[in-house]
């Protein structure tokens, strides 16, 4: 550690020497191609016992949060609603971003701890990141950054000293009480929701093992149960059980896994003591979804733990959140490997504490959601706001400090339900009818049953007939019939501003004679007329059509929509397995391909991706 602070402040006085006159050129400084202020609010969609798909963001920092503020942020909760509904607002970099098209609900969670302490203290000489980058001097935002990630950030020591006191002051129940009241104004039943939400960050040993805490309705306590008072788990939810028996209807969402060093998913409890059937009825009714996709990488696989998926090596950060950037133990920290761990402790221990849905939201830290490739506009503004920061061109920094060049444009949540409200929008999370999207709008249906048949794809009663015979995504197949194998309906729809889909997955997961879970994915639908392999039952890849000079692409290739009924051909009955459904697009410009052209430098790689969306599972339980 103090090599890298040494390193860092030498680099530090390198610039100061060298490059003192040099005038910063960042064309992203200019905006990500915002539209107008004015927009229009969507008409609401009527109640559907059918349900309907509605998009959002439950990911959301504002500048009270510390590290927001810190790092630039001077957004407000209103701010991030207004965005969310398609309003243009400022960048913390001094530029305006807008979505394309608006989402239908959000929330700002910020962080509990320290929660608006940062920004009551900013008269102590913070300045806002675009007058810092007016100055068009490399040297001072390179010692503006190692003054707030190797002093008030670089440690909890740090942060107590910075942001510390009192756990809770008037500071923090004043900043909690206008989340509450923005939260409030801007819900609009049927038509836009918010929820009232917050942070919990408990981060030991720099181990991620963060939450956000979502209530159901208006009702929710005068101040949140915080990582000040209390690290583990299992006391958060107790405090939530808590809330419960007042009235207050809440979950918890995990998210970034992939950088808990094996601790999100682990087999044990957070004090090293065994699991309990208590501990995993506990956990699933406080946790029934888990967030897998978002700015700091994906949560659904690595490849280290999954070496024939083909996909797995897909926007990976996997490093916990230190100065040092160790490596976070896969194992434990992906939701597909949790949903085996899942598997072999319900045949030793007939529980399952891993038995979730998944969603993906954003974790922007400026009031945004910076979940398109071609508008990408970092998550905290003085370590990745511009083009040139982002790609090392306006400020240089060593590999694992340079976090926000690995950094990802994602992701949001996909929730089917039956109107656009808090509690249609929450009972749908707590059912797992939910599913996680990297980006684009990709639309996705998954029913299981036991006697659905191709010709089902094409009845104008699909989604009845798939509610009335069997069960949505996150749901549990009902009672065998006959000798049957399970069958699964998928239909997939693209984007319709977006790119071409390029095939249908079904990844399963099943206890294997031994006890040990395994895994393999199925190519069940493809475009472009391609057919599985009979033998290792894949197809080939689409194609790419990117060109790297643009940023372009074309739809010649893919298909706007895929579909199919398939059944398992290793069915076994006798072993408890899951089915979850992956559709992947084909290949388009990733963010950092769009700032190469936008800087005139040659891309760096991964220089496309193959956007995705991810559902929850559907579950079978033999009868024991």
């Amino acid at each position: 550690m103090r090599r890298l602070i040494l390193g860092l402040a030498l680099f530090g006085f390198a610039l100061l020497v060298a490059d003192v006159c040099t005038r910063v050129d960042d064309p992203s400084l200019l905006g990500v191609n915002p539209s107008t202020d004015a927009f229009e609010p969507p008409e609401p969609l009527p109640h559907s016992e059918l349900r309907n798909v509605f998009w959002g963001d439950l990911h959301i920092h504002s500048s009270y949060s510390y590290d927001a503020y810190t790092f630039g942020v001077r957004a407000m909760p209103d701010d991030a609603y207004r965005f969310a509904k398609g309003a243009r607002i400022e960048h913390g970099a001094g530029y305006p971003v807008q979505l394309s098209q608006p989402l239908d609900f959000a929330a700002v969670t910020d962080h509990a701890v320290y929660l608006g302490v940062a920004r009551q203290k900013g008269d102590r000489g913070d300045r806002p990141l675009h007058e810092i980058l007016a100055t068009g001097q490399p040297w001072r935002i390179t010692l503006n950054y190692l003054r707030i990630v190797l002093g008030r950030l670089a440690s909890v020591e740090a942060r107590e000293a910075s942001f510390g006191g009192e756990p809770v002051g008037e500071v923090s129940l004043n900043a909690w009480q206008d989340i509450v009241t923005t939260a409030e104004r801007h819900n609009e039943p049927g038509r836009f929701t918010t929820f009232i939400a917050y942070e919990w960050t408990s981060m030991p040993r720099a181990e991620n093992l963060h939450r956000n805490v979502i209530y159901r309705s208006s009702a929710a306590p005068k101040f949140p149960f915080s990582s000040l008072d209390s690290e583990d788990p299992e006391d958060l939810w107790a405090a939530l059980e808590n809330q419960r028996r007042k009235g207050m209807e809440t979950l918890s969402i995990p998210h970034n896994a992939n950088v808990s060093n094996g601790r999100m998913y682990s087999r044990v409890r957070f004090d090293g003591s065994p699991m309990t059937a208590a501990y995993a009825e506990t956990r699933m009714k406080n946790e029934p979804i888990s967030e897998i996709l978002q700015v700091k990488g994906q949560s659904e696989v690595h490849p280290l733990l999954a070496s024939d998926d083909e996909f797995a090596d897909f926007e990976i950060y996997d490093q916990i959140l230190s100065a040092e950037g160790t490596f976070s133990q896969p194992r434990g920290s992906y939701s597909r490997d949790a949903l085996k761990t899942g598997l072999e402790l319900s045949a030793l221990y007939a529980f399952n504490p891993y038995r979730f849905g998944v969603i993906g939201s954003s974790d922007s830290h400026n009031a945004s959601s910076p979940v398109e490739e071609g508008r990408y506009h970092g998550k905290l503004p003085l370590q990745d706001g511009t083009a040139g920061l982002r790609l090392g061109q306006t400020l240089w920094l060593p590999d694992r400090q340079n976090r926000g060049a690995r950094w990802s444009a994602m992701g949001l949540a996909a929730v089917w339900a039956e109107q656009n409200t808090r509690e249609s929008l929450f009972d749908a999370m707590r059912r797992k009818e939910t599913y996680a999207i990297s980006g684009p709008r990709i639309v996705v249906r998954l029913f299981g049953g036991w006697q659905f048949e191709p010709a089902l794809l094409r009845d104008p009663g699909f989604v009845a007939q798939g509610y009335a015979r069997g069960v949505p995504m996150g749901g549990i197949l009902p009672p065998r019939i006959g000798e049957a194998a399970p069958r699964f309906a998928v239909v997939a729809l693209k984007d319709p501003t977006g790119a071409n889909l390029d095939r249908i997955q079904i990844v399963k997961g099943w206890l294997d004679s031994d006890g040990t879970a395994r895994e393999r994915i199925f190519d069940i639908a493809a475009s472009d007329g391609r057919l599985p392999d009979p033998k290792t039952r894949r197809v080939s890849p689409v194609g790419n059509t990117v060109k790297l000079e643009d940023a372009t692409y074309s739809n010649e290739i893919g298909a706007a929509q895929l579909e199919a009924v398939w059944s398992d051909p290793d069915f076994d009955a006798s072993a408890e397995a899951f089915y979850y459904v992956r559709v992947i697009e084909i290949p388009t410009p990733r963010w950092s391909t769009y700032d190469a052209v936008l800087l005139g430098i040659e891309p760096p790689e991964p220089a496309t991706l193959q956007e995705r969306a991810i559902t929850s599972a559907i579950w079978y339980q033999p009868t024991r």
